[in-house]
């Protein structure tokens, strides 16, 4: 009789057809590959370095354009008062300057930072137009250093987001498209372990991470120069227990699940809401000091600090030390949990 070789094995044949079903699918392979680096692409050209864009201001006075035209980052416009009015409903511009016998009113949205903005160098500009003299001489001095752009920024945040989409969608549609067609039913007929079934999983996981991570990140540091500067050790091993973690939850999404509508639904649940508060494209200190400790304990929100933690301040394992716990803690508890309630039928 022939001795088996180790791609005989179980384990191997279930971890290789996991990769077969993947690459097998252009869909997953455009998620999972093109579209962090078309996404940061788009958004580090939008938001690359570039002077400011001037606001665009408006007023009914020739006296008070005159002197509002004194600040080159003001787009002064003059218009007619109903003009001016509807160039602010519709959002064309962010401030209108109305005159007085002695003094001059500014209408705008103080919600949105560019028209508080306007309004400091639209007083400015009118203030020194008036005769007003700084008594402190002031200087800038602009950064333009890597680790501080918007696109260095971004790039933890997309690496973090895709680590949580192809592990969520990865092992949650593969485990009930299985029990819809009755294949895992079948499968578990058969002498294999079942900790193999779900052990393939996790082998393809790791091997697909290396791809995902050195796809992100060597796209960032080749178009953008995005700095990694902590352990490069640190970082895998992050991104190791960050797909681990979300592989967990996965599992425990598509554990009771036995249709694709059902298990879509349910991860769109989880993953939407930790898209918008867990500092994808800004950050989670936006949001009120209230649900700051519920943000904190989300998985996404863990495995974006620490890599931003790592890769913009240079951090260790210390650093990211709440972190790695908050993962750790959905690990264990996910497994703990989807094992228990895993239906293999």
């Amino acid at each position: 009789m022939n001795e088996r070789g180790w791609t005989d094995h179980a384990l191997v044949q279930l971890t290789l057809v996991r990769f077969r079903e993947f690459i097998r699918e252009p869909e997953a392979l455009f998620w999972v590959f093109l579209f962090p680096i078309i996404l940061a692409a788009g958004l580090g050209i939008a938001f690359r370095n570039r002077p400011p864009e001037a606001l665009r201001i408006v007023t009914p006075s020739p006296e008070l354009a005159k002197a509002l035209r004194g600040d080159k980052r003001l787009d002064v416009r003059l218009e007619t008062e109903a003009d001016a009015a509807q160039e602010m409903r519709t959002g064309k511009a962010v401030l209108e300057a109305l005159p007085g016998q002695s003094d001059v009113t500014y209408r705008y949205d103080d919600t949105n930072p560019d028209g508080r903005t306007a309004r400091m160098l639209a007083d400015a500009a009118v203030q020194q137009a008036a005769g007003r003299v700084n008594p402190v001489k002031s200087d800038d001095s602009l950064v333009r250093e890597p680790g501080s752009r918007y696109i260095d920024f971004l790039v933890p945040g997309l690496l973090g987001m895709n680590l949580m989409g192809s592990a969520i969608w990865g092992m949650g549609f593969a485990i009930v498209d299985a029990r819809r067609k009755k294949l895992m039913k079948r499968l578990i007929a058969t002498p294999m372990p079942r900790r193999y079934y779900l052990m393939s999983f996790g082998l393809s996981r790791m091997v697909l991470l290396v791809l995902e991570v050195v796809v992100v990140l060597g796209f960032g540091a080749a178009a953008f120069g995005v700095p990694v500067r902590g352990p490069f050790i640190v970082l895998g091993g992050l991104c190791v227990l960050g797909s681990l973690s979300f592989s967990a939850i996965g599992l425990l999404i598509a554990s009771r699940a036995r249709t694709i509508e059902a298990a879509s639904g349910l991860m769109n649940a989880v993953m939407m809401p930790m898209w918008v508060v867990s500092g994808v494209f800004f950050s989670s200190q936006r949001f009120p000091d209230v649900v700051q400790p519920i943000i904190k304990a989300l998985p996404l929100t863990a495995a974006i600090d620490a890599l931003r933690i790592i890769m913009l301040q240079g951090g260790g394992l210390v650093q990211i030390a709440p972190q790695i716990g908050v993962l750790g803690f959905w690990l264990v508890a996910g497994f703990s949990l989807a094992l228990k309630l895993f239906r293999w039928k």
